[in-house]
């Protein structure tokens, strides 16, 4: 391996690159006619679908706790230890199609609706009779949504935020127009089969209060029908604050007479973060309603900027931005290349993360925190099968680390309920995180098919978002408090299912599925379960393995930690190789009943796992080509959270060009017009994957010790620039490119460390004390 041959320089100080930056606005030239084209704002809890519509303007609203049911309300399946030693019989002899329905009958509570649900509606009635030069944009670099206008030669505008340190949805009215605004504004909730959920009343002359409580009546438990008559309460407030003009109240009501300008503020609060929720309605109203339209903006754009300006991306020159969003998008369809478009989805999915992730708030679910519905596509749940993982990918590497919280104090109490599913269903130690969760965290299987949902590899999927945590922050706190935790309890339940495999005696996962997918048995049958699934297998070895280092780092020698190391060496492995070069999904090669699948599950150990390198395991890296070829040679990569997945392989694939050709599908196939990820229908992982395979493509730092500074730079992505992406190991990059080639870049450690850097054939080592920052220059 050569050398760099090249200046560099190490340093105390952090050096000022110089980096040019396009702007990263969404605008159009006209209102949303459907909801997939508003445009969002939140602030982790509190979130808002923005239409724009000059006259009747309306806003869909969401709080991350609206939701039905309550802790504990269904308790856990009834399956028992001999049920499970029933099925291992079934599959001993071969009788995969006995295993699949006893699975689904003693383990998975079978097909439920118990759905994150809409709060309702904000609704506009002003009386403009015309409106021209329209306008409506969303800021991702100020988290603001404007509208714009002319209505009888004068302008008009509405301005939208969600602010997280004023935990409020403000809106501001403006017009030059000398009658100003004249209408009424309502706030209501859809029905739930018919019955209201919510009531809308005039506390004074300028607030109106909407309180309820959300239900399901029509619910789903064990595929049967239940109406689902608990749930989380709400008081949501909005109080209008008049510069000029009159506001008055009704009923239900505010009525707006000659307002010039005026500013709504909206706060909602819920029974599941407070006990005392409505006084708690009362006190973030209070802290805000004096405040000034401009002290509101200046602290929402202060506080959104110390996440969002952590890094950014430039994709070829910065040229105006002449050319509305949903043009650009039609315009890739017809095979142009826009980097614009590219670099602005890359921020956008930065910009959702910011929006729908924060600290104190909960995960981001299947649609983030934006859903219409009174019953959503899936629930709008936490599917823990590659989609709540998915929406962190971007975490760390993008800069927005300390966005995980949600997630890793949600999943906490998962792993905790999760034991007593392990104990009582299994009769085993550790804790079983099932594929697809709530609000409440529940930890029993669920799905009508054993195909769909009777799958135990989600804990271990979970856990690696844990130590990579871990990695990418050196944080010795995190680790041994909430990362050691997890990984050992993940650890013992599998510790304590693996079972000997009967063709050579290795220990195997059963029973097992992989994800959402099934194959044709030696007796002709489409079937789910088998023994030794390779994701299972791929799986298990990696939190087994970083379960083992973290307990090293820790200084802790347990009995379990004995166990596993015995384990692990006589764990079947989950990477085979078939005699056609592809890695096998199941324990054999059965015949596959859909060839093009979504899911591309025996693909975990080369991503996001890292047991497949090209320069460790060349083998299985070209099989993991050959692999995807046969997926999409069949029709793979469906939907639009698939598609970005193939982005991020596509880039441990050191293949660029690859990589890119999936960008481009991935916009002219996947994408709804406000840039939402469609399945379809709405999903928001593919927006999280998309932001996390470029950076990908930008720097990897999977394998240990080293990073790879542009692995996958693609030929249209000529020049460029990107500053604060981050590695593993606790380091920062900011570079810059030129003609496809390295131009300068920045290490900074962020802690005492060796690593080697590679680039294009050459390498460097590199010792570095924190605060230390390296420079190259080509």
């Amino acid at each position: 391996m050569k050398k760099f041959f090249l200046s560099a320089l190490v340093s105390l100080c952090l050096y000022n690159f110089t980096f040019s930056q396009s702007s990263s606005i969404l605008w159009y030239n006209q209102p949303a006619a459907e909801w997939e084209e508003g445009l969002p704002v939140g602030n982790g809890r509190l979130g808002a679908m923005v239409m724009g519509i000059p006259g009747q303007e309306h806003l869909q609203l969401n709080e991350d706790s609206l939701w039905p049911g309550g802790y504990d309300d269904w308790g856990l399946a009834e399956g028992k230890r001999a049920d499970l030693d029933q099925i291992r019989a079934y599959l001993l002899a071969g009788e995969n199609k006995k295993s699949d329905s006893l699975l689904v009958l003693k383990f998975s509570r079978k097909e439920i609706t118990r759905s994150h649900q809409t709060m309702g509606d904000l609704w506009f009635n002003f009386d403009w009779i015309e409106s021209e030069n329209y306008r409506r944009s969303l800021n991702l670099e100020t988290a603001t949504v404007l509208t714009q206008f002319i209505s009888e030669g004068y302008e008009v505008s509405q301005e939208v935020i969600a602010s997280a340190p004023d935990e409020a949805l403000i809106i501001r009215f403006k017009t030059t127009h000398p009658k100003g605004f004249n209408g009424q504004i309502t706030m209501s909730r859809p029905k739930d089969n018919g019955f209201a959920t919510a009531k809308t009343t005039a506390l004074n002359d300028r607030q109106l209060e909407m309180s309820g409580m959300i239900t399901q009546r029509g619910g789903k438990l064990d595929s049967k029908p239940l109406e689902i008559l608990n749930g989380v309460k709400f008081r949501t407030l909005l109080f209008a604050q008049n510069q000029s003009g009159e506001i008055s109240t009704t009923d239900s009501t505010l009525v707006i007479s000659g307002a010039k300008e005026f500013t709504l503020k909206m706060v909602s609060e819920t029974s599941f973060y407070h006990t005392d929720f409505e006084a708690e309605a009362d006190r973030q109203l209070e802290k805000i309603q004096l405040k000034s339209w401009g002290e509101l903006l200046h602290s929402h754009e202060k506080e959104y900027a110390s996440w969002y300006d952590r890094m950014s991306l430039q994709l070829g020159t910065d040229v105006p931005d002449n050319i509305a969003t949903d043009e650009r998008i039609e315009r890739v369809k017809n095979g142009e290349i826009d980097l614009h478009l590219e670099k602005l989805l890359f921020d956008y999915g930065r910009y959702l993360l910011i929006s729908s992730s924060r600290p104190g708030s909960n995960p981001a679910n299947l649609q983030g925190i934006w859903n219409k519905h009174i019953a959503a596509p899936w629930n709008a749940d936490y599917h823990v099968n590659i989609n709540l993982q998915m929406n962190y990918w971007p975490a760390d590497v993008t800069g927005l680390g300390g966005l995980n919280e949600p997630l890793f104090r949600f999943i906490d109490g998962v792993i905790e309920n999760g034991k007593n599913a392990a104990r009582e269903n299994f009769d085993m130690a550790g804790s079983m995180v099932p594929h697809t969760t709530d609000l409440w965290q529940v930890a029993f299987l669920r799905a009508a098919t054993a195909y769909w949902g009777s799958w135990i590899g989600a804990g271990g999927w979970i856990g690696r978002h844990y130590w990579d945590h871990y990695l990418f922050s050196q944080d010795t706190k995190f680790l041994e408090e909430r990362a050691y935790p997890a990984l050992e309890a993940i650890s013992a339940f599998y510790s304590d299912w693996l079972v000997e495999y009967p063709k050579d005696g290795t220990l195997v996962s059963s029973p097992s599925t992989s994800p959402e997918n099934q194959f044709i048995n030696a007796k002709g049958e489409t079937v789910a379960s088998t023994m030794g699934v390779a994701m299972d297998q791929q799986i298990i070895a990696d939190v087994f393995n970083n379960y083992l280092k973290a307990s090293e780092l820790l200084g802790k020698e347990t009995p379990l930690r004995e166990k596993i190391k015995n384990q692990l060496a006589n764990l079947r492995p989950g990477v085979q190789i078939a005699e056609d070069g592809r890695i096998l999904e199941w324990d054999q090669p059965y015949e596959e009943s859909e060839k093009g699948h979504r899911h591309m599950s025996h693909m975990y150990a080369f991503h996001p796992g890292d047991a497949i390198t090209s320069s460790a395991t060349p083998e299985a890296f070209d099989a993991v080509r050959k692999t995807l070829e046969y997926r999409l040679a069949n029709g793979g990569a469906g939907t639009g959270w698939s598609r970005a997945w193939l982005i991020n392989f596509s880039a441990r694939l050191l293949d660029g060009e690859m990589a890119h050709e999936h960008i481009q599908k991935l916009l002219s196939q996947s994408l709804y017009p406000n840039l939402f990820d469609a399945h379809p229908p709405f999903q928001i992982d593919g927006n999280f994957g998309y932001t996390a395979g470029l950076a990908e493509m930008l720097v990897q730092s999977h394998e240990t010790g080293m990073i790879r500074l542009l692995p996958a730079l693609p030929k249209a992505w000529e020049n460029g620039s990107v500053k604060g992406l981050k590695a593993r190991g606790d380091y920062t990059i900011d570079m810059t490119w030129a003609d496809g080639e390295l131009k300068t870049c920045r290490i900074h450690a962020g802690k005492n460390g060796k690593v080697m850097v590679y680039y294009d054939g050459s390498e460097m080592d590199l010792d570095l004390e924190k605060g230390q920052s390296f420079e190259i220059e080509l």
